[in-house]
């Protein structure tokens, strides 16, 4: 029997299940009458337990949404919002493009398409090129400043070997000195150097070493509350650089003026780290009460020297950052008054 060289054709209906982009269909009173996979998916509802009911008893609507639907219904006309922030009844948050068309008197077609995802993967991006020019530049600095540094100390040392008066040597031990510290805060900038030494751990035994650090220093002015799941396995990392990035946060976290700190452990699948995808990595999270990170700071909170406090160098959180990134992971942050969260996310693929 002959093939035919015409195309199959697909029911409209199926093209929708196959649809990526989440697609509802709404009646004239805002009740759900139709849900494609992908939105099944997106919401984590069921179609069949959820057609008929109201789309308030999917989504968290605002007056300003629901008088936005009902008038494109009255007009039949379209519209699409850009980014916008919708939360599930189920407590879900997702930042979204949201497009309504209106197909009838009564019906409403709705295309949602998240983009918090793809939000989230362009910050990371910004994120680590601002790392990597970061390093670049002290690098080039720290050729230009340590080799007159050298010479600077080097002839120090010549005037001190020709001086017999011991009054006078005190000012080229001086310049000595100040020249060794220079030397020592530029090595710090550029972070380490060293290749991590890496092996099978538990990062539960990382965050339990810095809660004693911590707890030490602080005299228990600050409380560091433990939310661990157990269930994590082991990851393969460098412990003892694991533990300066986190002991750089908690104690950035206790600087702040907090006078609570949590240090919380989950896994997270399918993470995205630049331009990697992973799935299965190890989140975690470390919150603070105190006082937030300022507006103006927050695009440049992980450049070297870039500080809040009078008496802070500007390097922790630089040095974790450096940390991590040698792990294949990365840190984030969200910062407000009473709840700032940084989070590390480091990859279990290699383990």
């Amino acid at each position: 029997m002959p093939m035919s060289d015409e195309p199959q054709r697909v029911q409209p209906a199926r093209l929708l299940e196959l649809q990526n982009t989440a697609v509802l269909l709404l009646d004239g009173d805002l009740r759900l009458r139709y849900l494609n996979p992908a939105a099944e998916n997106l919401f984590q509802v069921s179609h069949r337990r959820i057609a008929g009911q109201a789309w308030a008893s999917v989504v968290a609507m605002s007056e300003t949404m629901k008088t936005h639907l009902l008038d494109a219904l009255d007009r039949q006309i379209s519209f699409t919002e850009r980014e916008l922030a919708l939360c599930t009844t189920s407590g879900q948050e997702m930042v979204v493009d949201f497009t309504v068309t209106a197909i009838s008197p009564s019906g409403l077609l709705l295309e949602v398409i998240r983009r918090d995802r793809y939000i989230r993967i362009a910050q990371e991006e910004q994120l680590l090129a601002q790392q990597r020019a970061a390093r670049e530049l002290l690098r080039g600095m720290a050729h230009e400043i340590k080799n007159p540094l050298g010479g600077l100390r080097g002839a120090a040392q010549l005037l001190e070997s020709e001086l017999h008066d011991e009054a006078q040597k005190e000012y080229t031990q001086v310049i000595m000195r100040e020249a060794d510290r220079l030397r020592n805060l530029i090595d710090r900038m550029l972070g380490p150097n060293d290749l991590p030494q890496k092996q099978m751990m538990n990062i539960h035994q990382v965050l339990e070493h810095v809660r004693s650090l911590v707890g030490a220093e602080e005299n228990d002015a600050v409380e560091v509350v433990r939310e661990y799941d157990p269930s994590i396995p082991d990851l393969y990392g460098d412990s003892e650089q694991l533990i300066q990035a986190v002991l750089n946060l908690v104690r950035n976290a206790a600087q702040s003026g907090a006078d609570r700190i949590i240090l919380r452990s989950r896994t997270q699948r399918q993470v995205t780290i630049g331009q990697k995808r992973y799935r299965l990595a190890v989140r975690i999270d470390i919150v603070d009460n105190g006082k937030g990170i300022d507006e103006a700071m927050k695009e440049q909170i992980f450049y070297p020297m870039v500080t809040g406090r009078a008496e802070g160098t500007g390097l922790g959180l630089s040095i974790a950052q450096s940390m991590v990134n040698q792990h294949n992971g990365i840190i984030e942050f969200s910062s407000e008054p009473g709840n700032t969260v940084f989070t590390i996310f480091l990859p279990l693929e290699d383990a």
